[in-house]
């Protein structure tokens, strides 16, 4: 952390043994090993002995090229580590490096921009520290270059500072923003930084936190400067220009005093920083810039490095920096002969030296270890502290885990009894049908031993009938009837069976078949045995064929009607297991179903509750949004009757656009109340509009309550009752949006009548003068700018009369004092009228590069209040050149005062200089005409100032100085002229302060008739009126008595 500074002096001793070539390869290899050691890719922060071996060879060599040499050798964009140890080492080298350092390292600006390009485009936790520290390098370099009298170290004296500036305002104003946008790169850095330890929740002992935190030490050391430089300009600006010019330079930089102690603190609670560098405190507050006496109260922060021992018990290779003659050659010893000695034995003072360093060094050992023990206990508590809390985290995880595992679970278990329900459903419905055809079966089964019970009775019967039928020959005709009988009969029981087994019995078919094509034989022989009876016996030995083939069908008749019942059998067994079995899961199922239901019944229940939660906090954050609205209110109209209010002014233009915006975001009020009233779950846009409304109608009474302080009695009473009518009737509807009960029917009419009110009065009190057409804005531009070149020709003209006529009437030393006073004050009207040709061409570019499709009548209209700037600033320049004509017209005819000739320069300068304002403010920073237009600006002050000069030389080689003798006074006399000299003092000094109470008040009044006619100010805040300036009131020390004895 040393700086070269704190470095001890060591002696070194000369040997001319060794040849140059040696000691510069020894060098560089010495280089070469502190560069690699301090610049890796460990996560560790770089040590110091490394990065001071590297700055001391900088001032060896007078520069940086071994260390650019090596440097750009680094593989830095393969590693993010190790580009940010490189910009940590090269923000060091910077701030303690030889003064040549900045030099050689501009000319390596493109490889730092590169690498920060390169690691800026990646999302790696370095490389975005890493893009923003090469960017902090380069503007650190940029600066310094650009500003040579500033070292990178940043240590100059305010006399330094003071000269630097110097008394051009634009210089000033320059240079501050540059200081600005360096402290802005120096605080991002550490924000940065911040915002990445903050997300790991990192302690600062650990070498990976160090390791980030390593190069804010040399942060807080540029800050600690550039805060104290911006404190200064910021000072010297505000006693140039008035303070509305300043108020983004004030905002900026109490954002940034903000930021800066915020950045402060934080780094004076770590334990990192407090055994390294002691950290200033800055002020609660701000400093008060508008208040000239608070730059004495204002305190230089100071940072202070502790001295630290070496790191390790070998000394330091030190040098010695030496102020003799750059032509006196310098030797210098390797590094051997510097860390041994000489070869000769012969030992200096350094013995001593090393023992105590060694000493020193053991005692900061034993103090390290200690250190350490303490880190490490420190270490195990917090490791312990991350165990537990990882353990607490784990098992939040796991419960969460398994309540998704039990919620999925869930889901899939209702979703198996649904698909269960529905197959046992289905399975119900099966056993149904199952049932139905079992029953149809066994009909069909009794329906079936019916018929063969009736067969074998046919068939008996047929035998009997057919003995008959053998006996009696007779009677044959009667049992062929009978037998066409029986056969009709057979056939339709056949076909009876027949279709029952076609339709469930497919194995029964073919023997149906068979049975029926037998039936066709027997009626074939039936008809056969008609047709001849003689064949009658033949015809019953067939049918007793028939009757065993019959028989035979019997008995598989029996067989298949034995297997049906076996399987209708097993099948109802079947049957019965299906249904136990059905009837189970559908127990089982209506079990779960019933517990599904309680856990879902139990589910709505607290969802139910929290969305009953959910509205009360969003009722509540309503309530406390109106509560905070309330209070906004209540203070705004408090104001109304504050008598420290009363010297708070604002203009009626702005409190127009202010009650605008007010009405406006009652639109929007209404729509996020109406939202709430359909949707109280979310309240979000209603408090957003609650929010906008409270503030716009606050603003709005504060402004309003600031105009009637300039209006006439009427309308300030008149428009005090509408504001504080307008916050009652606010206040009224905010009461409303507290009960639940007239939330719904809460109304903005009320509210918007006042606004509407306070409108109309703001309407009414805008200044007549303002009442000029937008569309004629465009040509008063262009007739005043044209008026003041005229106005300026003229005054040229008149000028050069007036040398003509003072050099007929004049000689000597008048004609002398005539023609140097008119000759600047020609010199002045050129520098005037080439301004004014400049300021018109920045005009028209502005113009044509801003108004785009639109005519040059409508971006006057678009820009209105730049517009009447830049009228009010032509009408000043060409008034102050007339009047310059006058004054210096009457001085030449010795009728006026050359006090008048001096004001009126000054005047100018004023003018001009509002002028370029009113120019720069739309103009880009890059323009051409920009640049010559501020040229042109500081050539009129210098006319000016030679005006001056030229009026006071010739004021004081007109007027006559009477010389002082009082030696013929005697003591008395000498006492009575002394007393009444006194009375003459005291009265000048009366008249004199009372000149300038009159003085203050005339300006008071400008101000606020300038504030009337020009309209509030950008920001639109309502401010007290100007006071006097205190260096016009000052009362000027009274002259006091000389003692009788002095000389």
């Amino acid at each position: 952390m040393n700086s070269i500074k704190s470095v001890p002096a060591r002696v070194l001793s000369r040997r001319g043994g060794h040849s140059l070539e040696a000691e510069r390869e020894q060098f560089d290899k010495s280089q070469a090993i502190s560069i690699s050691k301090a610049i890796n890719t460990q996560e560790a922060p770089v040590k110091e002995k490394h990065a001071r071996r590297i700055i001391l060879g900088t001032h060896h060599e007078k520069g940086a090229f071994t260390f650019w040499s090596y440097a750009i050798g680094l593989p830095l964009p393969s590693s993010a580590i190790l580009s940010w140890k490189f910009c940590h080492v090269l923000h060091k080298v910077l701030r303690d490096g030889h003064p040549n350092v900045l030099q050689d390292c501009q000319r390596y600006r493109s490889n730092i921009r590169e690498t920060g390009d390169l690691w800026g485009h990646l999302h790696d936790r370095y490389g975005q520290l890493v893009s923003i520290y090469t960017r902090l390098l380069l503007t650190k370099i940029s600066f310094h270059v650009k500003h040579p009298e500033f070292p990178p170290g940043l240590e100059v004296s305010d006399e330094v500072l003071e000269k630097t500036a110097g008394t051009d305002v634009n210089n000033i104003f320059q240079l501050t923003v540059e200081l600005f946008d360096y402290l802005d790169c120096e605080l991002k850095l550490s924000e940065s930084v911040f915002r990445q330890l903050n997300t790991s929740m990192a302690v600062s002992q650990m070498s990976a936190v160090q390791c980030r935190l390593a190069p804010l030490i040399q942060v807080i050391q540029d800050c600690s400067h550039l805060y104290h430089y911006s404190v200064k300009l910021m000072f010297k600006l505000h006693s140039c220009l008035p303070a509305d010019t300043l108020q983004g330079h004030r905002d900026r930089f109490h954002e940034q005093f903000r930021s800066l102690k915020n950045f402060f603190r934080k780094a004076s609670e770590m334990l990192y920083f407090k055994r390294l560098i002691q950290i200033p405190r800055l002020p609660e507050s701000p400093p008060n810039f508008l208040r000239a006496s608070a730059l004495a109260e204002h305190v230089k922060p100071v940072v202070v490095i502790p001295e630290e021992a070496p790191e390790d018990e070998e000394p330091e290779n030190l040098i010695e920096i030496s102020t003799t003659s750059t032509t006196e050659p310098q030797i210098t010893s390797d590094l051997f002969e510097q860390t041994f000695g000489p070869p000769n034995g012969v030992w200096d003072d350094r013995d001593a030296q090393i023992e105590s360093l060694k000493k020193e060094v053991e005692t900061l050992r034993a103090e390290m270890e200690k250190i350490k023990l303490e880190a490490q206990r420190y270490i195990t508590q917090l490791k312990a502290q991350v165990n537990s809390l990882e353990g607490e985290v784990e098992e939040q995880r796991k419960q969460k885990q398994k309540a998704l595992v039990d919620n999925e679970q869930l889901r899939d278990e209702l979703e198996r009894l649904q698909r269960v329900k529905q197959d046992s459903d289905r399975s119900q419905r099966l056993c149904a049908e199952a049932e139905k055809k079992a029953n149809a079966t066994e009909i069909r089964y009794t329906k079936l031993k019916e018929k063969h019970s009736e067969l074998i009775n046919t068939h008996a019967e047929l035998l009997r009938k057919n003995a008959d039928t053998a006996k009696q020959l007779t009677v044959t005709q009667q049992s062929q009837e009978e037998v066409a009988r029986v056969k009709e009969q057979l056939a339709f029981q056949v076909e009876q069976v027949k279709r029952e087994a076609e339709m469930k019995l497919e194995d029964q078919s073919m023997q149906m078949e068979q049975l029926r094509q037998e039936l066709d034989a027997r009626r074939d022989e039936l008809e056969q045995a008609q047709r001849s009876l003689s064949h009658a016996k033949q015809a019953g030995v067939e049918l007793s064929a028939q009757v065993d083939a019959l028989h035979s069908e019997k008995e598989v008749l029996r067989r298949s009607v034995s297997e049906k019942e076996c399987e209708l059998l097993s099948t109802r067994g079947l049957i019965q297991e299906k249904e136990l079995q059905l009837s189970q899961e559908a127990d089982k199922a209506t079990r779960e179903i019933r517990e599904l239901q309680g856990r879902l019944l139990e589910k709505s229940n607290q969802e139910q509750s929290l969305q009953q939660k959910l509205l009360d906090e969003q009722f509540g954050v309503l309530q406390e949004t109106v509560r905070e609205a309330q209070a906004i209110l209540r203070d705004a109209m408090a104001k109304l009757d504050d008598p420290l209010h009363l010297r708070c002014t604002s203009s009626p233009d702005y409190l127009l656009s202010r009650a605008q915006a007010a009405l406006e975001c009652t639109d929007a009020l209404e729509k996020g109340h109406a939202q709430y009233v359909a949707s109280m779950a979310d309240a979000a846009g209603l408090v957003g509009a609650l929010a906008l409304f409270a503030h716009l109608t606050g603003d709005t009474i504060v402004n309003g309550s600031a105009t009637s302080h300039l209006a006439p009695t009427d309308h300030a009473d008149r428009l005090t009752e509408t504001c504080r009518e307008c916050g009652q009737r606010s206040l009224e509807y905010l009461d409303q949006l507290k009960d639940r009960q007239r939330l719904g029917s809460a109304e903005l009419g009320d509210v918007r009548e006042a606004l509407r009110g306070v409108l109309q009065l703001a309407q009414e009190l805008r200044p007549k003068s303002l009442d000029i057409k937008q569309e004629e804005l465009g040509d008063m531009v262009e007739k005043e700018m044209a008026s003041t070149s005229e106005a300026i020709e003229d005054a040229v003209r008149r000028i050069e009369e007036m040398m003509s006529q003072a050099r007929n009437e004049s000689s000597g030393v008048k004609l002398e004092v005539n023609e140097r006073i008119l000759n600047s004050c020609t010199d002045l009207m050129k520098a005037i009228r080439l301004l004014v040709t400049t300021s018109t061409n920045l005009q028209k570019e502005i113009v044509e590069s801003g108004r785009g499709a639109a005519t040059t009548q409508e971006f006057y209209a678009k820009n209105s209040r730049w517009t009447e700037g830049l009228i009010s600033a032509s009408k000043a320049v060409g008034w102050g050149a007339t009047q310059l004509v006058e004054s210096a017209d009457r001085v030449v005819l010795h009728t006026g005062k050359y006090e008048e000739l001096i004001v009126c320069s000054h005047e100018i300068a004023a003018s001009t200089a509002q002028l370029v304002a009113a120019s720069k403010v739309k103009a880009e920073k890059s323009s051409r005409n920009l640049a010559r237009l501020q040229e042109c600006s500081r050539n009129v002050n210098e006319m000016a100032a030679n005006v001056v000069a030229s009026t006071k030389s010739g004021q004081e080689q007109i007027e006559e100085k009477d010389t002082m003798d009082f030696s013929g006074m005697s003591l008395i006399k000498l006492k009575k002229e002394e007393m009444e000299t006194q009375v003459k003092v005291l009265e000048l000094e009366k008249r004199l302060e009372g000149e300038r109470v009159r003085l203050g008040e005339l300006r008071k009044q400008h101000y606020v008739l300038a504030g009337g006619c020009e309209d509030a100010p950008e920001d639109g805040e309502a401010r007290p009126a100007p006071a006097p300036r205190r260096g016009i009131l000052k009362k000027p020390p009274i002259a006091q008595k000389p003692g009788l004895g002095e000389p």
